[in-house]
């Protein structure tokens, strides 16, 4: 399956309109940037060398829409987006300049403004420096499992919407997540599930929750209290909150340090880059 967006479209079609010897080749990404391939141009369209053909209509198509993935098979485009049944919202693929990012009823998942979804994961991969066995609260994409497994022995990670799961499976940059042996998804709410965990179980949880207005309970001292008994002795939980300076923000990091606290967590520190804090067990 191809994927394309308006990022990689809207150069080639503005060249083609002001090209007065328009290219019969050019080198095009079709899988939303991780890899290239050469590919014939002509008055037809886009002849990709796996057999696929994107038309100039459908092309113009794509590149006008600044908000969606198309995946292009058997000469026909689809919009990458699936209607969640679990939360009633639309859930979309969206592009940028470089991972794409999921939309779920408007809103992006990621970071987007000056950062890349990538680029936002890898800070959060180096503020909780994961090893051994690693818990990922929030799938999402599974960028963050992906990243995590390059370091650890195991990554389980959770997502509660089955819609995002079919999102990220057509997704270039999740395809990892369905592949790697060291990743093991689950379906279902992370507040659930890790009740089913034995004590200590891991060296590192990654907690990257939704906002507290839409997971309140994934900011509770009772969940809290719950990743506290599954983390090992010297375990590390990073916990995303957001802009840590926001005012907004700030006040939810302050109450969140606070259960931190309560629970038994130790030496929370505040990491800026990565829009939250990390703490020790």
């Amino acid at each position: 399956m191809i994927v394309l967006s308006y990022v990689q479209l809207k150069p080639l079609l503005k060249a083609r309109r002001f090209d007065t010897t328009p290219s019969t080749t050019t080198q095009i990404t079709p899988d939303l940037g991780l890899t290239t391939v050469v590919a014939a141009l002509d008055d037809e369209g886009i002849h990709f060398p796996t057999g696929e053909r994107l038309t100039w209509e459908d092309a113009e198509a794509i590149a006008e829409s600044e908000t969606g993935c198309f995946a292009l098979e058997d000469g026909t485009i689809r919009k990458i987006q699936v209607f969640s049944e679990t939360t009633n919202r639309q859930c979309v693929l969206m592009p940028t300049s470089g991972a794409p990012t999921l939309l779920i009823a408007g809103f992006p998942m990621h970071r987007i403004k000056g950062i890349d979804p990538y680029a936002d994961t890898l800070n959060k991969i180096k503020a909780a420096r994961p090893s051994g066995q690693v818990l990922d609260t929030s799938m999402g994409l599974g960028y963050t499992a992906i990243r995590a497994a390059r370091t650890s022995d195991y990554v389980i990670t959770i997502e509660l919407d089955p819609a995002v799961v079919e999102i990220a499976s057509q997704n270039p940059w999740s395809s990892e997540l369905f592949s790697n042996p060291k990743i093991e998804r689950r379906i279902g709410d992370s507040f659930d599930e890790v009740e089913t965990f034995d004590d200590e179980t891991f060296t590192c949880v990654i907690h990257d929750p939704p906002t507290i207005q839409l997971a309140g309970d994934m900011y509770s001292g009772e969940f809290y209290r719950s990743l506290y008994r599954v983390i090992q002795p010297r375990g590390r939980l990073f916990h995303y909150i957001g802009d840590l300076g926001s005012p907004s923000v700030s006040r939810v990091a302050r109450g969140v340090i606070e259960r931190l606290k309560t629970v038994g967590f130790q030496s929370i520190k505040k990491h800026p880059d990565a829009y939250g804090v990390v703490a020790l067990k």
